[in-house]
């Protein structure tokens, strides 16, 4: 007899880190592609802001609003049966202050399904990080090398954020600081960018809580994140450019495309419909 597999916890997420079992988060944006992933064995299914510029055209992120993450979040959460779902909070609620940030989150998770929202650049927002927690709603928060904190430091960000570069001792004890901040704030989780291999394993070590990362993220950390779109080679531009990924679905899409438009014009029937 089949069994049902054991959904994702939090807990079982703090577990893999304890026994430095690598945990996987995958961004997708709908339905089909959240199944896939949850089938396939992810922990963590990250409905990312992304969708704006990466699957919608959008010029900048910040142009995603709070109704269009909702409607992803629907989408990608009917697909999940397993894994956990992170939504992104879209820019706007969290800059506006511990009450909108607290409301914004009630709403990704009653209405959106959400299993736990994700804040970016939750460094500067530790208050919004303690009171979503305290609401009961799980905090994936993002921190890290970013351009603001290179100015700071008084650095270039492109070198402090180039894959193995050093970064300033300072920098890299205001990072642990920021880590073990948010970790006394509530976060479940963390997502620390550009983190490299030096500084990664000091905030690995400094905090109890998981440490994934995308951008500047390396297996010195507790897991990765990555668009499932990026890992699979889904995009226009791989039609010209082969992309370094797991596949090229975009020059795969194009081809089958292409010969769908060959029947059609040379009056064949369209493969997988059936004849009149």
């Amino acid at each position: 007899m089949d069994h049902e597999p054991e959904r994702v916890t939090l807990r079982r997420l703090r577990s893999m880190k304890a026994s430095s079992q690598k945990i996987v988060a995958v961004v997708a944006w709908d339905y089909q592609m959240a199944r896939l992933a949850d089938r396939v064995g992810v922990e963590i299914v990250s409905v990312g802001d992304s969708v704006g510029v990466n699957l919608w055209g959008h010029t900048n992120p910040f142009e995603v609003t709070l109704e269009e993450m909702l409607t992803v979040c629907r989408a990608v959460r009917r697909g999940v049966t397993r894994a956990m779902v992170s939504c992104d909070f879209p820019f706007g609620p969290l800059q506006e202050g511990t009450r909108s940030a607290v409301a914004t989150a009630v709403r990704l998770v009653k209405e959106g399904g959400a299993d736990m929202v994700k804040l970016d650049g939750a460094a500067d927002f530790p208050e919004a990080v303690e009171a979503i927690t305290r609401a009961g709603i799980p905090v994936f928060a993002q921190f890290g090398i970013t351009p603001q904190t290179a100015l700071r430091h008084g650095v270039d960000y492109a070198s402090a954020s180039r894959p193995g570069a050093e970064v300033p001792e300072a920098m890299a004890d205001d990072l642990v600081r920021q880590a073990r901040t948010l970790e006394d704030a509530g976060a479940a989780l963390l997502d620390f960018t550009n983190s490299g291999p030096v500084v990664g394993p000091r905030v690995v070590e400094a905090v109890s809580v998981p440490v994934l990362g995308g951008f500047g993220g390396g297996p010195w950390l507790d897991g990765r994140i990555r668009m499932a779109s990026a890992a699979i080679g889904y995009s226009a531009s791989a039609v010209d450019s082969p992309p370094d990924t797991y596949a090229n679905v975009g020059r795969a899409a194009f081809d089958a495309l292409g010969a769908l438009v060959d029947d059609v014009r040379s009056g064949r029937h369209i493969r997988g419909q059936q004849p009149a």
